[in-house]
């Protein structure tokens, strides 16, 4: 039997919301969206690897330090000049649009600014109808720079009120200041005059209207309360300023004032110094932070909340307020939260040594909100969907990714705060990092094994299908027009495997000595992806030269294995070739280091003939030579790319007995699930293949192989036998389809696979989901163990669910009738909404929507379970969803349960277009409201268009062609400016 450890779960939810969030909610995903094949919800965690051995040495000359070198500057250059290329598709010609692709900002034109602010003192009188924002700044001109330069600082969307320069009131003019759409100048001949009077105290009065802001960028208002979400570019809808991330900036006096009734609960980041009561039924509260920051690190809430309050006692011994705000009536569903926080405290204490720095820790949770959460210093901004949690309000994955999440942000508390980026090409530098920790993270308190197959998992159904498409980018992009488009799958989670591969290369206690170095030297400070490798290098006495290729170089390389056997010498001979592919501005890519774990298995009895080996792949071919003693006749398996030790598409011509024979044997557990992962790939392409599919049948080892999974009674984490059962995304399935694709019958060829297990297996899944039913009347239970078991009961739920006939409804209405937790509830009610004109079915929505008692983060799983149904009139009834009264297009969570979840589906694909039509009508209307969230619809709409069918590539570049006429914001016409090129 398959009796060991080897399958994780799906990143379902990840593919569905991958583009809708920026990838802040891409790795921090904000809502539960469950496989339709598998009727089942399957969230988001994160792994790391273990500590590895030293590479062996290899045969070949290698890269000399000089070579490389080299080689990096001609990769610079081809990267900095290369003309836009056009990926080979039916379709290859676009008409020339009427609008100007969007201005485009170059990461090798960075320049620090003329002057820093070095302190800045802040008062925000809130009204209703009108924020008044009055800063005071020190300015301090940069070294080098000369006297009497100029100073642009960046805004928008405000109403200016007053400049006043060392106590003296400037007029607009060449004398004064110049005031455009998005900048303030203040001319060089004031601040000369400034200067000679000794110091440049500059203050700026302004007005916003936080009612008024559907952006949710900068200062907005929300339910109850005024909040802020200020990267990347939001301080500049807030007053004017150096908005950039390499400004640090005190902020030594933030002064809040509001209505005492209606605001009474004012927030800003550090230590509150003060407060009290003002005229007219007002308050006020004063804030100081003692740390330097960038502006997009600054927060401010104020509005009616209630909160729960608990503490932490640092490694040093200091006592640490701890407190987590929400709307009262969601005061109750915090304290998973509380406890999560906690946890990641304690962990990155013992981990990297790592004490938080102020009294206070405070988050805020908050439903209008774009991202799924925000490290602002010591006050978290977070979305409701990652705060709230409560039995009937959350299910086991939210519990995990709520867990997952709130270390995110905390980690950033040194990864991203105390160290920050030089500018946003950086971005990687804070996100890729903290996502390796939030991953490490999950798997110290969970399942290693498990969480590292999600984290794989999730990067092929999200970053693999950008890394080959026209959004292609480098980790480290080399240009940008709107930089919240770049918050992405790649710089993310392909970020985090960048910095996974570190650890590979030098072990574990190298990892902690390269981080230790890198808070050492920069600590307070805002540095670039370039200090943290020297850091890792330095540490370890490595060069790691080469390895910059990883942030230059875009596209996800491709590593061919071959091999041959000597059993007289016992020598094992490995040949590895990797091809980087071109993208779009890069061709002609210089090859990279790439660490690949191998290990050997006998034929003959699966056991391990040679255990972890880390091969050093830094040449186009290299060929590696492994000695096995005693020598087995046969030639020995290869387990390659152990716990997928580098973001490759591996190609082996693995044979069905070999993959059989890891999947059973293998000790290294990502490797077991990536066999069965390649069964089912190759069981799936064989049905697309086929003439007939509806006639298709699975090959009988594939079908025993499945058997045994039901029926192994040996591994003890449940959840692992469930994730075997989960067939390969159609998001996954795609990129390794040969094109042109045709998504419908992609579709259909994997619902044929999961239909024939379902009817083969149905006595072996009956029995086992049968032991599986929770008794009535035993409470539910938040554990591993406990979701484990439930996971692998609503697996075989969704295939016995296949046949749609009376039994299976049934089964179906009594799961959801007896449901002790939403998990169970969510998922019967998910298969029920893909028979949605069946009596059980239209019950379930009514008694499902009752329930939720108005709860917004239910609401939104009714309506998302709705707009994925495996219906053939799937968009006539998202339609109707959207005239539902809950649902509004102003709160993203809403938007994305109904819009994102549908544009994700099989049916947005139907070969009539009018899916497409909807998405173009939708991108519009969002955009006018919206421009982050309507870049995500546009990218998560029509992203890998090239590699469908002739007909699809026609409708989909008509649908681009409309779309880049009509006026968009900068950020949805970047999107659409690159699908088109």
């Amino acid at each position: 039997s398959l009796s060991k450890a080897f399958v994780a779960k799906a990143a379902s939810s990840l593919l569905a919301q991958r583009q809708e969030l920026p990838l802040r909610a891409a790795q921090r995903a904000a809502s539960s969206v469950s496989l339709a094949a598998e009727s089942v919800s399957l969230g988001q965690k994160r792994l790391g690897v273990a500590a590895l051995r030293r590479p062996l040495p290899h045969s070949g000359a290698g890269l000399g330090v000089a070579a490389v070198a080299a080689g990096l500057r001609a990769a610079r250059r081809r990267i900095a000049g290369s003309s836009s290329r056009r990926s080979s598709a039916t379709v290859v010609a676009a008409a020339t649009s009427s609008m100007e692709a969007p201005t485009e900002i170059l990461r090798q034109d960075y320049t620090p600014p003329n002057y820093w602010i070095r302190e800045a003192k802040l008062a925000v009188r809130i009204f209703p109808g009108r924020t008044e924002v009055s800063s005071r700044i020190q300015l301090e001109r940069r070294e080098g720079v000369s006297a009497g330069s100029s100073l642009s600082l960046d805004g928008e969307s405000l109403k200016l009120q007053r400049v006043v320069l060392n106590g003296k009131e400037l007029a607009e003019g060449a004398a004064g200041y110049m005031l455009e759409a998005d900048k303030l100048t203040l001319s060089g001949e004031a601040l000369l005059a400034g200067e000679a009077a000794g110091a440049l105290e500059l203050e700026i009065s302004v007005e916003v209207v936080p009612e008024e802001n559907t952006q949710l960028s900068g200062l907005y208002y929300s339910g109850s309360m005024y909040c802020t979400q200020m990267e990347a570019e939001g301080f500049r809808r807030f007053t004017y300023f150096l908005d950039r991330p390499d400004n640090m900036a005190k902020f030594t006096e933030v002064r809040i004032e509001a209505d005492e009734v209606k605001c009474p609960v004012l927030l800003s980041n550090g230590n509150r110094i003060e407060a009290g009561k003002l005229d007219g039924g007002r308050h006020y509260s004063v804030w100081t932070d003692p740390f330097a920051k960038p502006s997009y690190l600054f927060a401010l809430v104020a509005g009616d909340l209630d909160s729960i309050q608990d503490k932490f006692v640092t490694m040093s011994g200091r006592s640490v307020h701890l407190e987590i705000f929400a709307a009262r009536e969601d005061k109750d569903q915090l304290w998973h939260s509380m406890r999560s926080l906690q946890k990641s405290m304690k962990w990155d204490e013992d981990r990297y040594g790592l004490e938080y720095d102020l009294d206070i820790y405070n988050i805020v949770a908050v439903k209008d909100f774009n991202m799924g959460a925000m490290e602002n210093k010591s006050l978290n901004v977070f979305n409701t969907s990652l705060t709230l949690a409560r039995p009937d309000t959350a299910t086991d994955d939210d519990y995990e990714r709520i867990e997952s999440v709130i270390g995110h942000e905390y980690f950033h508390n040194w990864t991203g705060n105390r160290v920050t980026c030089r500018d946003w090409f950086q971005l990687t530098l804070k996100e890729g990092l903290t996502v390796y920790r939030d991953q490490e993270f999950s798997s110290d308190l969970g399942s290693r094994a498990k969480v590292r197959i999600e984290n794989v998992r999730g990067l092929r159904a999200a970053q693999f299908p950008e890394d080959s498409s026209p959004m292609a980018h480098s980790i480290r992009p080399e240009k940008y027009a709107a930089i919240d488009n770049f918050y992405t799958a790649t710089v993310y989670m392909k970020g985090a495997e960048v910095i996974r591969m570190y650890e590979t290369l030098v072990g574990r206690d190298g990892f902690r000595k390269g981080m230790d170095l890198y808070f050492k030297r920069h600590d307070g400070s805002a540095v670039s992806c370039d200090d943290f490798r020297a850091a890792m290098a330095d540490a370890n006495g490595r060069d790691l030269t080469q390895f910059e290729r990883w942030y230059l170089q875009a596209g996800t390389p491709v590593v061919t294995a071959t091999d041959s056997w000597d059993a007289a010498s016992g020598s094992y001979t490995l040949h590895l070739k990797q091809t980087v592919p071109d993208t779009p501005g890069q061709d002609g890519k210089l090859p990279m280091l790439i660490p690949v774990r191998v290990g050997l298995l006998d034929r003959e009895t699966g056991a391990e003939l040679l255990s972890d080996t880390v091969l050093e792949l830094t040449e186009v071919e290299q060929t590696f030579t492994l000695k096995v003693s005693p020598a087995p006749a046969a030639k020995p398996v290869p387990s390659l790319l152990r716990d997928f030790s580098a973001p490759v598409r591996l190609e082996y011509a693995y044979s069905n007995e070999d993959l059989a024979l890891l999947a059973g044997n293998d000790t290294d557990s990502f490797n077991r699930w990536e066999a069965m992962q390649r069964l089912g790939t190759k069981a799936v392409l064989d049905a697309l293949a086929s003439p007939n599919i509806e006639a298709y049948q699975p090959d009988a080892a594939f079908v025993e192989a499945m058997r045994l999974t039901v029926t192994d009674r040996v591994t003890d984490d449940l959840s692992l036998i469930a994730y075997a059962l989960v067939l390969p995304t159609e998001s996954t399935l795609g990129e390794v389809a040969k094109p042109p694709l045709d998504p419908t019958r992609l579709h259909a060829a994997r619902n044929r696979l999961r239909d024939t297990l379902g009817a083969a297996l149905r006595t072996e899944m009956r029995q086992r989901y049968d032991e599986l039913v929770q008794p009535a009347g035993e409470p539910y239970v938040i554990d591993g163990p406990s979701s484990s078991r439930r996971r692998l009961k609503n697996v075989l739920l969704g295939y016995l669910s296949t046949t749609g006939d009376a039994e299976s409804l049934g089964l179906c209405a009594e799961q959801f009738s007896t449901a002790g937790c939403l998990t169970d509830k969510s998922v019967a009610f998910g298969i029920l909404c893909n028979m949605p004109d069946t009596p059980q079915a239209k019950a379930a929505s009514e008694a499902f929507f009752a329930d939720a008692k108005g709860d917004s983060n239910v609401i939104d799983k009714w309506f998302a379970a709705q707009a994925r149904a495996d219906v053939d009139d799937l968009l006539p009834r998202v339609r109707k969803l959207m005239e539902h009264p809950e649902f509004t297009m102003k709160n993203p969570n809403r938007l994305r349960s109904v819009t994102s979840v549908y544009l994700t589906t099989p049916q947005f694909h139907q070969p009539d277009g009018k899916g497409y039509e909807f998405a173009t009508e939708l991108i519009q209307k969002v955009d006018a409201l919206n421009p982050q969230v309507s870049a995500r619809l546009a990218s998560s709409a029509f992203r890998t268009w090239r590699k469908y069918d002739e007909p699809r590539q026609k409708m989909i570049l008509a649908q681009l062609e409309k779309l880049s006429k009509v006026g968009l914001s900068k950020d949805a016409l970047e999107i659409v400016s690159k699908m088109r090129a």
